[in-house]
């Protein structure tokens, strides 16, 4: 085929799904089958399941982000910006550049694999005074927010700002807030010793969540012997309870309680991204509807998975069971689809995705852990390895996995400087600021513009 025949696919999203579809296609297809281009903001997979130990100073941002462009078979073009919008009819997704440029980009097949953002709740302030946990961004923001409220409490005379800076609040249940939560708990508990002025006692996290269990996923028994582990520590942990509002520098919980903080981090799951709203297809819960080939019903060359997906789980069994939204199905989906798509492309039958989990893993900072690998249940430092070692294997690049390894070893020994960088110190930034979730069209606004410049061509 030459360059005017060959099919063009459009990949949109660089996490787990996207990224293993990309390079699935291309180890697969010849530069002469089809034409590969990349939709993302930002030239790497971020290795999410690590983002924690970003923020407690384990590992460098650098370590988790991993180089789209580090690929011996390395073809496919990349636009820098979001996708913010798609006509399917058309085959045209709209792309706002991080320049805030809008283009149009027309495409035969498509791939869609925005992932998820934050879900949040009309609680009052809390896109205003809450941080995520969801981007590389927020992560390195969070541990120089955290090192910063340890710095001002010890500069501070007053006691009611000392005590306000040095609790934090974490919501979510989750492996996200439980991470975060263990892996700041413990950045927070070394950091004290280097400032003489601070009671440690005045250092106190909280961990909250409306469900009536942490980490239910894991099981009744490691989710108990994790919530000891923390217990432990001094992590306060309330189940049942949620934020009814946020405020700069208090929180009041729905039990009553009002907590003086300076820090609100919000982990209470996710959902698809506003991208999925724009397409007025069907949806599952805001995921798209899919087959179990992944397909998205009544449209031509459009394939949908990882978390905006609603992706049918047939290693359950059950009627309507749908894959969770893991790094581990959003990966095997990805490399599904492109099979999917390299058949379609040769006319040959397509294969419904089938893939068992293979188990849980949940890393607490230095040797503690809970592990769930294959249904066996791991505690402390066999769960640790389990955790660590999963993660080592999961990083895509040789590179990735020497870094990290190297930083692991090196935390070990060494320990933390507990350094602020400055990163946006001036500038105050919170949930809402790191998502962008104000920057999509609506599906009507998508489809005026592909008509005009229709019309225009």
């Amino acid at each position: 085929m030459d360059t005017v025949t060959r099919p063009r696919i459009l990949v949109v999203g660089a996490g787990f799904a996207g990224v293993e579809c990309v390079r699935r296609l291309e180890r697969r297809l010849s530069p002469r089958e089809a034409r590969i281009t990349l939709v993302t903001p930002f030239s790497y997979q971020l290795y999410l399941p690590l983002l924690p130990q970003v923020a407690s100073g384990v590992l460098t941002p650098q370590s988790i982000a991993l180089s789209l462009r580090r690929s011996s078979r390395y073809r496919t073009r990349i636009i820098p910006g979001g996708a913010v919008g798609v006509d399917l009819k058309a085959k045209v997704c709209v792309v706002r550049t991080i320049t805030d440029q809008i283009v149009d980009e027309p495409y035969d097949y498509i791939v869609l694999a925005p992932g998820s953002i934050t879900r949040t709740f009309d609680i009052p302030g809390l896109t205003e005074h809450a941080f995520g946990m969801k981007t590389l961004a927020e992560a390195a923001y969070i541990r120089d927010h955290v090192i910063s409220q340890l710095d001002l409490a010890d500069a501070s005379q007053d006691p009611a700002e000392r005590a306000s800076r040095l609790q934090f609040v974490v919501v979510g249940g989750g492996y996200a807030g439980t991470e975060t939560a263990a892996c700041l708990q413990r950045l927070t508990h070394a950091a004290v010793e280097r400032y003489p002025r601070l009671d440690p006692g005045l250092i106190k996290w909280h961990l909250i969540d409306i469900a009536p269990k942490l980490m239910p996923e894991l099981g009744e028994k490691l989710g108990r012997s994790a919530q000891q582990i923390l217990t432990r520590r001094g992590v306060e942990i309330s189940l049942g309870v949620s934020i009814a509002k946020a405020g700069a520098e208090e929180v009041t919980f729905t039990d009553g309680r009002v907590v003086p903080t300076r820090t609100l981090i919000w982990t209470a799951g996710v959902v698809a991204s506003p991208l999925i709203a724009t397409l007025g297809a069907d949806t599952v819960r805001g995921r798209l509807a899919v087959t179990s080939e992944m397909r998205l019903p009544g449209y031509d060359g459009v394939f949908a998975l990882g978390d905006s997906a609603a992706v049918p789980d047939l290693a359950k069994g059950q009627e309507g069971a749908v894959c969770p939204p893991t790094a581990q199905h959003a990966g095997r989906q990805g490399r599904h689809v492109a099979e999917n798509l390299i058949a379609t492309l040769r006319n040959q039958p397509l294969r419904p995705y089938h893939h068992r989990d293979l188990g849980l893993v949940v890393d607490l900072g230095g040797t503690d852990a809970v592990s769930k690998p294959l249904g066996v249940e791991l505690r402390g430092l066999p769960a640790q390895a389990v955790a660590r070692g999963y993660h080592w294997s999961a990083l895509r690049t040789n590179v990735a996995k020497a870094r990290v390894g190297v930083s692991w070893i090196l935390n070990a020994m060494a320990g933390d400087d507990f350094v602020r960088t400055g990163f946006q110190a001036r500038k105050p930034a919170r949930l809402k600021d790191f998502e962008y979730t104000d920057a999509y069209l609506t599906a009507e606004q998508v489809r005026e513009r592909v008509e005009s410049a229709g019309r225009a061509r």
